[in-house]
């Protein structure tokens, strides 16, 4: 998922997506597709073939998962080529003074304080503090400034607060 490029086609034509991501996963995305590009494709194709070997294919197994496989690995490379084109990297930090893309926030609930760093949905890790720009918190957090307090609702009706502390 990502955000609508500005100016993207709208009457029914494919909207082209951003994907906010960092330099390094960036490079990790680039890294799989070039595997999956080569290596994969290449293992795929040598399992079709074998299977096909072994004669019927309408009751074939092995032939009927390496075509499943080879569609897998397909539309994971579909998939990685979109992001890759349509990436725009995040920058880290700002110092504009308001939460973004990039930005580490710390933020105080319940008297605790936490530390996010915003993300785009793509790298979104909530257990190791990476939080998507559009997860309810995360969007809440987007261009507000230190001191600010930020209301998100819990699945189970709740409303939980939180106060920017700090914003780097």
């Amino acid at each position: 998922m990502g955000l609508a490029k500005p100016g993207a086609p709208i009457n029914g034509e494919r909207d082209n997506m951003t994907y906010f991501l960092t330099e390094e996963r960036l490079t990790e995305l680039k890294t799989e597709l070039e595997k999956l590009a080569t290596e994969k494709r290449i293992e795929v194709s040598k399992r079709l073939k074998r299977a096909k070997e072994l004669g019927d294919l309408s009751e074939n197994a092995e032939y009927t998962e390496a075509r499943n496989e080879q569609e897998r690995v397909e539309n994971r490379i579909s998939e990685l080529k979109e992001i890759i084109e349509n990436a725009e990297i995040i920058k880290k930090g700002g110092g504009s003074g308001l939460v973004n893309i990039g930005s580490t926030v710390e933020v105080e609930k319940n008297g605790k304080r936490l530390t996010f760093s915003i993300v785009g949905s793509n790298e979104a890790r909530p257990d190791k503090g990476y939080i998507s720009n559009e997860s309810p918190l995360g969007s809440k957090l987007i261009n507000r400034r230190i001191g600010e307090v930020v209301s998100v609702d819990t699945p189970d009706g709740r409303k939980i607060e939180y106060k920017i502390v700090k914003i780097s």
